[in-house]
C-alpha cells in the first residue's frame, strides 16, 4: 500500500497537506476526548470494579456480579438510573425493537420527530411495502413522523402535536441512517427536549443513539431524554466487544425493557455473561480514544475527499454528532470502487471485493465493506451504501486514525 502511494506523488503531497490543514480540530477532538475518559475512568472507580466482576457466568446466570457491576457503570457513564447492558442484545436494531415494544401497547402511538428512521428500524415499525407480520404495526402501534426543516426540528409543529396527550413515545434519531440530512448534536436535541417538556410532561423520549455515543462531551439522558439505546459494535464497544448493546434510562423503563427481553416477572435477574465480561469492560475503558480516531479518520476523509471535488458531509470543520462521513460519489460504479478500496485496505479480508447484493430490512441492494475484527463491527473501518441516487458512500469508524487513514487513501486509489 504505502509503495503504490509513493509511486502517487499527488495523493501524497495532497494527503500532507490536509492534515496540515486539520490540525486545530484535532485537537478540539482530543479536548473532547479527554473529558470522556475521565467520565469513563471515574464511572470504574465509583462502582469499584474489581477483579472478580470479570468472571462470567453460564446457564441462567443469576443475579451475575460481573454482568450487575457491567450495568451500574454504564448507568454512571450516562447518568442515568439504569442500564441493561447484555450480549443478547444483538445489535442496535434489536435493542431498540425491545424498547419499543417493551414501551408500546396496542392503539399507542409513537412519534418520529427526526423524520423518517433507518431502513431496519423502519422494518421493525412495519413501515414499507411488505410489512413484517411480527411488526409494531400488526400489533396495532400507530406511527407518525415530523419531518425537519433544513436538518433542525420543526418545533412549533412538534409542540402542537404534543399538547394532545394521546401519544405515548417520541423517538429521535441522533446519527442520519441512509438519508442526506445531518447528524443532530446534542445541543439540537436539548432545545427539543426543552420544547417538549413545555407542553407535555408524560410522553416517553426515546433516543437512538447508535454512532453517537463519546462524539460530544455529554449524552442524552443528561439533557433529558427518558430511554437511550445503542450498539456495542459501534462505538462503546471500541472494536474489542464482540457482541451486544445497551439500553439506558428511567429505571421503571429499564425494567421493562428487561421483562421484553428475558420474560415478565424475571427481567434483570437472569442472563449469563458467557465470556463477555472483560471484553465489553475493556471495549468501554478505551472507547473513548477509539472514538476520537474514528473522527479523526472521518476529518481526514471529508477533507481529502472535498479537496479532489467530491460533495461531503460533514464538512470537516463542522461540529460532529456521529462518527459517520457521507461521500456523494455520483455514480454507482464510484460507489462501488469506493467501498471495494476500503476492503482492500482492511486488516481482514483484504483479499475478499464486495459488490452490492439483497440484504434484510433494506428495499435498495447494498454494498458493504467491512474488513473487521469483529463481525458487522462499524467502529472498525466501514463502508456502505444502498445503490440509489446519488449514491452516497457512509463511511465510519477506524479503531486508530493511521489504519483508517491508509484504508481512504487505499479508497481513493481504487477510484481513480
Amino acid at each position: 500500500m504505502l509503495k503504490d502511494l509513493k509511486k502517487n506523488e499527488k495523493l501524497e503531497k495532497l494527503s500532507k497537506e490536509v492534515e496540515q490543514e486539520i490540525k486545530e480540530q484535532f485537537r478540539k477532538i482530543e479536548e473532547i476526548s479527554e473529558k470522556n475518559s475521565l467520565k469513563v475512568l471515574t464511572a470504574f472507580q465509583n462502582c469499584n470494579l474489581q477483579e472478580m466482576h470479570l468472571n462470567s457466568s453460564t446457564g441462567y446466570g443469576i443475579d451475575e456480579a460481573g454482568r450487575n457491576k457491567i450495568e451500574e457503570i454504564y448507568a454512571k457513564v450516562f447518568k442515568a438510573e439504569d442500564a441493561l447492558v447484555r450480549a443478547q442484545l444483538i445489535s442496535g436494531t434489536h435493542a431498540l425493537a425491545i424498547t419499543l415494544s417493551a414501551l408500546l401497547r396496542p392503539n399507542d402511538t409513537m412519534i418520529s420527530i427526526s423524520g423518517a428512521p433507518y431502513d431496519t428500524l423502519q422494518t421493525v415499525i412495519g413501515l414499507g411495502k411488505n410489512p413484517s407480520k411480527s411488526s409494531l404495526k400488526a400489533y396495532g402501534i400507530n406511527y407518525e413522523q415530523i419531518e425537519l426543516i433544513e436538518n433542525n426540528f420543526d418545533i412549533e409543529r412538534i409542540q402542537e402535536r404534543l399538547k394532545n396527550q394521546d401519544v405515548k413515545l417520541v423517538e429521535i434519531q441522533r446519527s442520519r441512517g441512509y438519508s442526506t440530512r445531518k447528524s443532530l448534536t446534542i445541543e439540537k436535541i436539548e432545545n427539543v427536549i426543552k420544547a417538549i417538556r413545555e407542553v407535555n410532561n408524560e410522553v416517553i423520549i426515546m433516543v437512538d443513539n447508535c454512532y453517537g455515543e463519546f462524539v460530544q462531551d455529554r449524552e442524552p439522558i443528561e439533557i433529558g431524554a427518558d430511554i437511550v439505546v445503542g450498539s456495542l459494535m459501534k462505538n462503546l464497544g471500541a472494536g474489542i466487544a464482540t457482541s451486544g448493546a445497551y439500553i439506558v434510562g428511567n429505571k421503571n423503563l429499564i425494567e421493562l425493557c428487561a421483562e421484553r427481553l428475558t420474560a415478565p416477572g424475571i427481567g434483570k435477574e437472569i442472563g449469563p455473561s458467557l465470556g463477555q465480561n472483560t471484553q465489553l469492560l475493556k471495549g468501554l475503558f478505551f472507547a473513548p480514544q477509539v472514538v476520537e480516531s474514528s473522527v479523526k479518520t472521518a476529518i481526514f476523509a471529508s477533507r481529502i475527499l472535498e479537496r479532489l471535488g467530491y460533495d461531503v458531509d460533514p464538512k470537516y470543520d463542522e461540529i460532529r454528532a456521529d462518527i459517520v462521513q457521507t461521500i456523494k460519489l455520483g455514480t454507482e460504479d464510484n460507489l462501488v470502487k469506493f467501498c471495494q478500496g476500503i476492503q482492500k485496505g482492511s486488516p481482514i479480508d483484504s483479499n475478499v471485493i464486495p459488490f452490492p447484493s439483497e440484504m434484510g430490512g433494506y428495499d435498495d441492494k447494498v454494498i458493504m465493506a467491512a474488513g473487521t475484527f469483529t463481525e458487522g463491527s462499524t467502529i472498525e473501518l466501514s463502508c456502505d451504501g444502498p445503490i440509489r441516487e446519488p449514491f452516497i458512500a457512509y463511511m465510519q469508524g477506524g479503531l486508530t486514525y493511521n489504519y483508517g487513514k491508509f484504508g481512504i487513501l487505499k479508497a481513493i486509489q481504487e477510484m481513480e
